[in-house]
């Protein structure tokens, strides 16, 4: 089977079933996981589907989310490094908002231990890396645990927003464009994402290149809405000037 015909038939059973894999994939067409990598490229480079990690979906899902586990094992190196860029952000010894989120996650477990921070958060894996931090006075927002992300969504989670003023949010987005905003899959996420920008006076995003130009079905906010962008060598630094153009400084880690 040529190249293209191979190509056609991925997007196919992509479209079919809403996802297709790197390893089965090399198995129903006999070739290496480097040559079905490449298919993936070349349909993504077309517009026909979105790579992900192990994969690829159809171009038009504006509603998929990867589960927690295939997120943290995502672009591993650029968000160690956004995190680390991330540290010189914090304040000094006042209140910070960490939002649900992979890379916020990796900011969580950098978190010097003579940090003296007050840390409210909606995420159950990062107040669970931070409880026993020995300088961190940390508050754990209640509501309803979604599955896919193991944060607190809903009624609860948007009262105890609407409730404080924090230094600095660190947050989290699926995509982000300054056509498009701040998107996310779920939106009920949205909202306490919106909550949470409204509760900070200052914003950091915390983004890995690849989520640059994502367009997702819940929309949060504006690019104009973050203070700071940390984000990975991966955006181009034309793309990082045009951002800049609209209020927002980018860092490059």
């Amino acid at each position: 089977m040529y190249a293209p015909e191979r190509q056609q038939e991925i997007l196919r059973l992509a479209r079919d079933g809403g996802r297709v894999d790197v390893v089965s994939l090399a198995e129903e067409f006999q070739v290496t996981a480097e040559t079905i990598r490449r298919d993936l490229k070349a349909l993504d480079r077309a517009g026909l589907v979105r790579r992900v990690h192990g994969g690829a979906i159809p171009a038009g899902r504006l509603d998929f989310e990867p589960d927690l586990a295939e997120r943290e094992g995502t672009s591993t190196d650029e968000k160690d490094r956004i995190a680390k860029a991330a540290l010189t952000e914090l304040p000094s010894e006042g209140t910070m908002i960490l939002d649900a989120g992979t890379t916020v996650a990796r900011l969580a477990a950098a978190l010097p231990l003579e940090a003296s921070l007050t840390v409210v958060t909606h995420s159950l894996p990062i107040a669970a890396r931070l409880a026993d931090h020995p300088g961190i006075q940390l508050h754990l927002v209640g509501g309803r645990v979604r599955h896919r992300t193991r944060a607190a969504v809903d009624a609860w989670a948007l009262r105890a927003y609407s409730e404080i003023r924090a230094d600095v949010l660190f947050v989290a987005a699926n995509g982000f464009s300054a056509d498009h905003g701040l998107t996310t899959p779920d939106l009920a996420e949205a909202a306490v994402k919106r909550a949470a920008v409204a509760a900070a006076r200052r914003v950091v995003l915390l983004a890995d290149s690849s989520k640059h130009g994502q367009e997702h079905f819940a929309r949060f906010g504006d690019l104009s809405d973050v203070d700071l962008l940390i984000t990975d060598s991966g955006l181009s630094p034309e793309d990082a000037t045009a951002i800049e153009r609209g209020g927002t400084e980018v860092v490059r880690a």
